[in-house]
C-alpha cells in the first residue's frame, strides 16, 4: 500500500509542536509519496508551486502524469519559490504569530456560541467546530451562515462522512473580519 503524506502545513504548528516528516522512516520510503509546497508557509496560495518526493519505482509514472497534466510551473512562480526558500524567514514567523492570535480568538468566539464546541487546532489556519448542539446539520448550518449571516464556512461532510456535525472555519483573514463573522453567526444563532 502506498502512503501519501501531505506535509503542506509542516511549518504551521502551534504550542511548540514539531513536524515529523514520514520521510524520516526508511522502512516505508519505498512506498511513500510526500507532498509539500509554498502555498501555506509562504502565503503563495494560487501560485500552484509545490514538490513531491516519490519512490523510485513510481517516478516514471508520475512524470508521465505531470507532463500530460500540467507540464511545468511558470518561471515567475519558480523564481518566487526560490526567493521564499533562500530569503529571510522572519516573515513566516510573523505570519505564524498573526495566525496564532487569530486561532485563539476564533476558538474562544466559537466556544462562546450557543450549541458550538471547538477544540484548539494544533496547526494550519482552520478551526473544525462541532455544531451539533445548534440542531442544524453541517450542510444546513453552512448554507444558513452564508445566506443569512454572510459568513462562508465548509461543511465537515465535504471532507468525508465523519465530518457530519462539524463546520470548518478559516482564520486566514483579519482579526476584524473574524470578530465580524462571529458576531453575525452569534446573532443568527
Amino acid at each position: 500500500v502506498a502512503v501519501l503524506s501531505d506535509e503542506i502545513y509542516s511549518r504551521m504548528l502551534y504550542g511548540g509542536r514539531d513536524h515529523v516528516s514520514l520521510l524520516q522512516y526508511p522502512e516505508i520510503r519505498d512506498r511513500l509519496i510526500m507532498l509539500d509546497g509554498w502555498s501555506k508557509t509562504y502565503a503563495m496560495t494560487g501560485w500552484r508551486l509545490g514538490y513531491a518526493v516519490w519512490p523510485e519505482s513510481l517516478v516514471e509514472h508520475v512524470t508521465r502524469l505531470c507532463i500530460n497534466d500540467h507540464s511545468c510551473v511558470n518561471a515567475a512562480a519558480q523564481h518566487a519559490g526560490i526567493a521564499a526558500l533562500t530569503g529571510p524567514q522572519d516573515a513566516v514567523d510573523e505570519m505564524m504569530r498573526a495566525f496564532d492570535a487569530r486561532r485563539r480568538l476564533i476558538v474562544a468566539r466559537l466556544n462562546a456560541l450557543p450549541g458550538v464546541r471547538c477544540t484548539d487546532p494544533g496547526g494550519a489556519f482552520y478551526a473544525f467546530a462541532n455544531i451539533q448542539g445548534t440542531g442544524m446539520s453541517a450542510g444546513e448550518a453552512q448554507d444558513r451562515f452564508l445566506d443569512e449571516a454572510g459568513v462562508a464556512t465548509i461543511a465537515g461532510t465535504s471532507f468525508g462522512a465523519e465530518g457530519a456535525g462539524f463546520l470548518r472555519f478559516s482564520y486566514a483573514n483579519s482579526i476584524e473580519a473574524i470578530e465580524k463573522a462571529m458576531t453575525r453567526i452569534g446573532a443568527l444563532l
